[in-house]
């Protein structure tokens, strides 16, 4: 693919969300403004004026593109995604079109490695219903300690971390501080994280869940991963076990959990994401016994922007110096 001098370049940044904090910071534009001032930098607030921007532009910056977009940027070369799922791209135009697509992929990893070991506290010291009887000002240490699932500790326990990719070794790396046995699931079977004790291929999933103490979701949204938590998957677990997802809520059967959780299969679980976002006031999920649920803010973190700016910053750099670009999405395996 050729690509753009600076001087030749037009790159647009577009992506509005409810989340205001999911739209791209003014840091962003203003830095890439002050590095190449002679490129056509626009930075759109919402998508009014995105149809008129698109037929010129080479780089488009933002979460998604439609098809019937796409049709419009007939000289795109470069869509870099400010989100690391993707799966809002994998469709066939684009796919076809030779169109490269980065992604973020590894700067959400250290505050979602940090949450999600607050989840795995949480649930072992059972933070939640000590929140629950503070609101009500009762001082509930018998209350909590009749309950089935026991205060317990983390060290010595098996954590199964599914999906385990830049979140996964992260989260790996501060679990072992905690003296906490880690096993892995990848694609492949195969890792270089030196935190995990194993590593298991995805095929063996249903051999490694019942050995899990703690089960922790952080697998990319693909066609091959939709319901990878499923009825089965979730009667394998030990009883008692906690399950928590950080990855997408279409990973998880939210069905078979609530069950397992109303039943006393599952000593507990935490979702910080979930099937339907913002997630509707009549959802079930809302009354679950022993279910944690944080409103999809994992990856979230003061720093973001600036690592987001940072990565996109050295993308910039490589693409107009010709050289190999990283973070690229492999659309055969849709992230």
């Amino acid at each position: 693919m050729n690509r753009t001098k600076p001087e030749e370049t037009k790159l647009v940044i577009c992506v509005w969300h409810p989340f205001t904090y999911w739209r791209p910071q003014p840091v962003m534009s203003d830095t890439i403004r002050a590095r190449w001032p002679e490129m056509c930098v626009i930075h759109l607030s919402d998508y009014d004026r995105l149809p008129a921007e698109l037929p010129d532009t080479d780089i488009f910056v933002g979460y998604s593109l439609r098809a019937e977009q796409l049709t419009h940027a007939k000289k795109l070369k470069w869509i870099h995604s400010t989100a690391a799922g993707v799966a809002q791209l994998m469709y066939p135009e684009l796919r076809d079109s030779g169109i490269v697509v980065t992604n973020p992929s590894g700067i959400f990893s250290p505050p979602m490695a940090e949450h999600t070991m607050g989840l795995l506290i949480a649930l072992a010291r059972n933070f939640p219903d000590s929140v629950r009887h503070q609101d009500r000002a009762h001082w509930g240490q018998q209350d909590m300690w009749d309950l089935p699932q026991r205060f317990t500790e983390l060290s010595g326990k098996v954590l199964l971390i599914v999906g385990f990719g830049s979140i996964g070794r992260e989260l790996a790396k501060r679990a072992r501080a905690f003296d906490i046995r880690v096993w892995g699931v990848t694609r492949s079977g195969k890792s270089e994280s030196p935190h995990a004790e194993k590593i298991a291929p995805a095929s063996q999933l249903d051999e490694v869940l019942p050995q899990a103490d703690y089960v922790v979701i952080a697998a990319p949204e693909t066609s091959e991963t939709r319901q990878l938590m499923g009825a089965a998957q979730i009667a394998r677990l030990k009883q008692g076990a906690r399950l928590i997802n950080v990855g997408r809520g279409s990973l998880l059967d939210e069905v078979a959990l609530i069950s397992a959780l109303e039943s006393g299969a599952l000593g507990g679980a935490a979702l910080d994401v979930t099937s339907v976002e913002p997630l509707p006031a009549e959802s079930p999920l809302w009354k679950a016994p022993n279910l944690f649920i944080t409103p999809h803010t994992s990856a979230i973190s003061d720093r973001l922007w600036d690592r987001e700016t940072a990565l996109l910053m050295d993308l910039l750099e490589r693409w107009f110096d010709g050289r190999e670009m990283f973070n690229q999405v492999d659309f055969t395996r849709g992230y």
